[in-house]
């Protein structure tokens, strides 16, 4: 089967999620949560990327990224994947991929899906069962989003700089991270990174879809909405 083409969306976040070959962990310790931290902070740098929120697991890692310009997020996850796949490689004496294909990414709607992207990215350790709070989970922009702390990964996206000022922001920013994930939801958030669909309404798939000449939503969801433009 072809692969799809990559969404070439400039200035829209995106949800971007890249896990291990066959699970397999891609972080063993600390010392390769640093320096995955480091590449990742130097990969979108050089490509003008911005990472809003993240989250990394033991065998794969989520971001909410924005980039720039057409093809700026593939280079940087290019970049990105050299960069630590020859660090892990060498550090733990092994060869081959380390990752289970291409990163996956969708288009993520800001008017209704963007703090639940962030809820879900962030909430990630506490579904797993790691931790029984985000806060408790060392390898997350949570500790910068919800807590003020400096992290050199986070680029805070307007919208949530436009949540209110200082640390009311952060109070509402964390009642916001603190509402846990009714089933559909949840769904939707799945379904729309296995199946590769822009996160968001009929209207915002149609508009991506249309943007970028690629599918953006099952093909009948797509017929129904289009179908409903014509009717007067």
């Amino acid at each position: 089967m072809a692969r799809l083409p990559r969404y070439a969306l400039p200035g829209q976040p995106q949800h971007v999620i890249q896990r291990g070959n066959n699970r397999l962990p891609v972080f063993v310790d600390r010392a390769d949560y640093g320096r995955f931290r480091h590449d990742l902070v130097a990969a979108c740098a050089r490509y003008g990327c911005a990472v809003h929120a993240y989250v990394l697991m033991t065998n794969h890692f989520h971001l909410l990224l924005t980039a720039p310009g057409r093809g700026a997020l593939a280079k940087a996850m290019q970049s990105l994947g050299a960069r630590y796949v020859a660090y892990f490689n060498r550090r733990h004496r092994r060869t081959g991929t380390l990752w289970e294909g291409r990163f996956r990414s969708v288009p993520i709607d800001c008017e209704r899906y963007l703090f639940t992207c962030y809820r879900y990215i962030e909430q990630n350790p506490v579904r797993a069962g790691i931790v029984d709070h985000p806060a408790k989970y060392q390898w997350s922009s949570y500790h910068a989003n919800a807590l003020g702390k400096a992290d050199p990964i986070v680029t805070r996206h307007e919208r949530y700089l436009g949540l209110a000022r200082g640390l009311d922001r952060l109070v509402l920013y964390r009642a916001i991270c603190d509402v846990q994930f009714d089933s559909t939801t949840l769904d939707e958030v799945r379904s729309s990174i296995h199946a590769g669909w822009a996160l968001g309404d009929r209207r915002f798939r149609d508009r991506v879809t249309s943007v970028t000449g690629r599918r953006a939503g099952p093909r009948f969801e797509l017929r129904y909405y289009a179908d409903r433009r014509h009717v007067v």
